[in-house]
């Protein structure tokens, strides 16, 4: 009896495929470091705009960066920008679910006693305003506005379809567009 290999597996598996190819499926070491590189910033925006602590962000972008090292060799290094979203966007679900985090409306009471007293900026009006939206529909907008992601990619990436997304998102957008008109939220 032949002992199967990895190698004859993929052989088996991809056998359609040239066996010169067959190297370029895979994500190679340096593959993964460029992914490092070109998406650590962005997943960690990503996890932080969400959770709003930093050290918090930083175990979940790492926990991603680590699904995808012992995955690499699952994930086409095309798609390795999109797996990684994916994987933050299950491990931040996850992470709230499990620490169980202070309601949003008490971290909105705090957070309007501080800025009051304060003449808030754009920049501050707008966080205010996106985290007064619920968990998925700031998600969806921060993937849409904030990443530049297709409808298409953030409905993979949440496992939502795709017209829920578009329906998610006119709704967050109608909702922050009904808070910024009011004058007290800005001034």
């Amino acid at each position: 009896m032949r002992a199967v290999t990895f190698y004859s597996f993929v052989r088996f598996t991809f056998k359609n495929i040239p066996e010169n190819n067959l190297y370029y499926l895979f994500m190679t070491e340096s593959e993964y470091n460029e992914s490092v590189r070109s998406y650590a910033d962005n997943v960690y925006r990503f996890v932080l705009k969400n959770l709003r602590n930093e050290e918090d962000a930083r175990d979940v972008v790492q926990s991603s960066f680590e699904k995808l090292w012992m995955n690499r060799s699952k994930v086409e290094p095309e798609k390795a920008k999109s797996y990684l979203f994916t994987v933050a966007f299950h491990e931040l679900i996850d992470f709230v679910r499990k620490n169980k985090r202070i309601s949003l409306e008490e971290d909105l009471s705090r957070a309007s006693l501080q800025t009051r007293a304060v003449q808030p900026g754009v920049k501050e009006i707008l966080n205010r305003a996106i985290y007064r939206l619920s968990d998925t529909q700031r998600t969806l907008v921060l993937l849409k506005d904030y990443e530049g992601y297709s409808y298409e990619e953030i409905a993979a990436i949440t496992s939502l379809s795709i017209s829920q997304v578009k329906v998610y998102l006119h709704r967050a957008r109608i909702r922050l567009k009904n808070y910024l008109i009011k004058p007290e939220n800005v001034i």
